[in-house]
């Protein structure tokens, strides 16, 4: 089976900047995709590319088996795109909001309120969207997206401004549409929302594709320590650095903390010394993988 995106040696430029710089990736049936960058990395112009809203200056872009660009209304009605910035229509309910997008793509009143109850608002269907929390608000902006039941689904930055409470119940969503056979893509700045919902994951910077694998492979392909912590009073940093496996000690607060590249000689010690109350073990996490790609310089 053909995949549902492929692009190819993709190009962008305003003026003197190349946002995307021969960006080539694919996206399979099915798959949760995210792409990931930092601020101005070039996602949000890769995917209004894909997604037919800007002209590229160069590759070439299938959607679906078509070209997104000159806007194919049909194709437009296949998919399914949620904008970093949703605006509503002004007092207006949800209800309204959601079959007024309904109307839009030809969906009837049924549709609309059944897809207001897979997010979760139907008890909000007669609440003014001003009236909405945050998190409601996005999950209303979903649904809109989802009313004309689209094949894939496209999502810039989808929880950016939610509290973690908020931003959980979005991806118990989002992780719901993957699972009835969408395809969904995703950019995020959120690391560990990459991790919990990707099958696959670009990295990105400066227009270029850094990476492209699965979260689990990519954190493997880094190498990186095992950062063992114990409370500072069931070890001392002496003890510790002459413990089997243990390559440094760092002093850390009030922890001892051991950096292995070997844990499992360094817990079964740590358990025959009773040593494990409090215990905190951390591997290394995509975040990581991000940071030793993209450089932890400050961007603006």
């Amino acid at each position: 089976m053909a995949p549902v995106i492929e692009v190819r040696d993709l190009v962008k430029t305003y003026d003197d900047l190349r946002a995307v710089d021969g960006l080539t990736f694919s996206v399979e049936a099915g798959e949760f995709f995210g792409i990931l960058g930092p601020n101005g990395a070039g996602k949000t112009t890769t995917l209004e590319i894909v997604e037919g809203l800007r002209q590229p200056d160069g590759g070439e872009v299938r959607l679906l088996g078509e070209a997104p660009w000159p806007r194919n209304l049909d194709l437009c009605r296949r998919i399914g795109v949620q904008l970093q910035s949703t605006a509503f229509f002004d007092k207006l309910t949800a209800r309204e909001q959601i079959r007024t997008f309904a109307e839009l793509f030809g969906a009837d009143g049924a549709r609309a309120d059944a897809v207001l109850d897979q997010v979760g608002l139907g008890d909000k269907a007669d609440t003014r969207t001003e009236d909405l929390s945050g998190g409601q608000k996005q999950r209303l902006s979903i649904a809109c997206t989802l009313v004309n039941d689209p094949e894939v689904v496209f999502l810039d930055e989808p929880s950016g401004a939610l509290d973690p409470q908020a931003r959980r119940n979005l991806w118990d969503l989002l992780e719901g549409l993957n699972d009835s056979g969408r395809t969904v893509v995703l950019t995020t700045h959120s690391m560990e929302e990459a991790e919990a919902l990707c099958d696959r994951v670009a990295v990105v910077d400066r227009g270029r594709l850094l990476a492209l694998d699965s979260p689990t492979n990519l954190v493997r392909a880094l190498d990186a320590p095992v950062r063992i912590a114990v409370v500072a009073g069931a070890l001392d940093a002496a003890a510790a650095e002459r413990l089997a496996g243990v390559d440094t000690v760092e002093v850390d607060g009030d922890s001892i903390v051991l950096i292995t590249r070997d844990p499992a000689p360094v817990l079964t010690e740590l358990a025959r010394r009773e040593a494990l109350d409090g215990l905190q073990v951390r591997g290394a996490t995509l975040e990581d993988v991000f940071l030793d790609l993209t450089g932890r310089a400050y961007r603006a």
